[in-house]
């Protein structure tokens, strides 16, 4: 039995800690304690994890030294992970970061388990293995298995992500929206999250805008899957926000450089790791948010061969950014270490 570990949340009162401590306990992850971290405003309230309450603590340069952890779990941002994450490491923990800071960091490895689990052993470099954004995460999990296959060449992905993936915050705007539109009062709604209400609406802006017109979040995508996959991949994505509260969705085409079989496609998704297969078009049965919200697994559907193109696949992705495109992913790197670690 692995031995029980000494945790930190970084983050603990946001969206993606507050599900940390919900997947730990139901992947049964060894923990010994639970170290909760903030800033000041949240010092003092609790977390919950199986049955037993910490208070939250101050996130400081010290916290780490006055009480040392093994794994420390990074979510609260980009600045935060660039000032506090070397304190961790000093203090003996591996950080598992999950925002976008280390990323693209040559001595880091990016890790999805189930696509790329050996370069969590580079780990040692920099004490730090980073968590991909979680619309990389979901597509990386069809990817590999079919690139696998068929020998993947290019990917040109649309996204449709939900509020959650901007957080709390952006759940809470989407349904003031939606209350106001009900009072007849949306117009005078003023959006602070998103650059637009997003009630009723589609948002085709992920982040900022870059040189070239893509968003920092499509770049992301184009970036991290390379790394992931370990492959050069010709890759677009044009990323979406729209009105759904939780979970991302995708649609996503795929050009390999082998004819596809859509039989052996659909058994070797079948097959994947975290990977659920939803595909009965004629009943109806494919992947909606509403249906994969609080899951752990990437469903996908709507799974068909190009009319023209018979090295070309079409099909739809559906998984809950907040669990697998986050809490989850960080947790079974987590597994994954403890296993590396013990057979060191």
């Amino acid at each position: 039995m692995p031995k029980k570990q000494k945790i930190a949340i970084v983050g603990a009162t946001g969206a993606v800690g507050e599900e940390l401590l919900n997947v730990l306990a139901e992947l049964d992850f060894p923990v010994e304690s639970i170290l909760p971290l903030a800033s000041a405003k949240s010092v003092g309230s609790e977390v919950e994890f199986k049955g037993k309450f910490y208070k939250v603590k101050e996130l400081t340069q010290s916290v780490f030294k006055e009480h040392p952890v093994d794994i420390a779990f990074f979510s609260a941002g980009a600045t935060v992970s660039e000032k506090y994450a070397k304190f961790a490491v000093e203090s003996g923990a591996v950080v598992i970061d999950n925002t976008s800071h280390f990323r693209m960091d040559k001595d880091v490895p990016l890790v999805v388990p189930e696509c790329n689990a050996l370069d969590i052993k580079e780990w040692k470099k920099t004490g730090i293995i980073a968590n991909p954004n979680c619309s990389t995460i979901q597509m990386v999990q069809v990817l590999k298995p079919l690139d696998g296959l068929f020998d993947l060449k290019r990917v040109d992905v649309s996204t449709y992500q939900a509020a959650s993936g901007a957080g709390k915050e952006g759940m809470q705007e989407l349904v003031e929206a939606m209350q106001s539109f009900f009072a007849f009062k949306l117009d005078e709604f003023k959006a602070e999250v998103f650059p637009h209400t997003l009630a009723l609406n589609l948002i085709p802006q992920i982040d900022i805008f870059m040189d070239n017109d893509y968003t920092k979040e499509e770049l992301k995508m184009v970036n991290e899957t390379q790394k992931i996959l370990h492959k050069n991949l010709e890759i677009s994505a044009t990323c979406v926000r729209v009105p759904v509260l939780r979970s991302h969705s995708e649609a996503i085409t795929l050009h390999f450089k082998k004819e596809v079989d859509i039989k052996k496609a659909k058994e070797i998704l079948a097959k994947a790791p975290s990977v659920v297969l939803m595909d009965e078009p004629k009943n109806k049965k494919y992947p909606m948010p509403l249906m994969i919200s609080d899951t752990n697994e990437t469903y996908v559907g709507r799974i068909r061969a190009d009319i023209y193109d018979k090295k070309i696949l079409h099909l739809w992705c559906v998984a809950d950014q907040i669990r697998v495109g986050a809490a989850t992913n960080a947790v079974r790197i987590a597994q994954k270490w403890l296993e590396f670690e013990k057979c060191n």
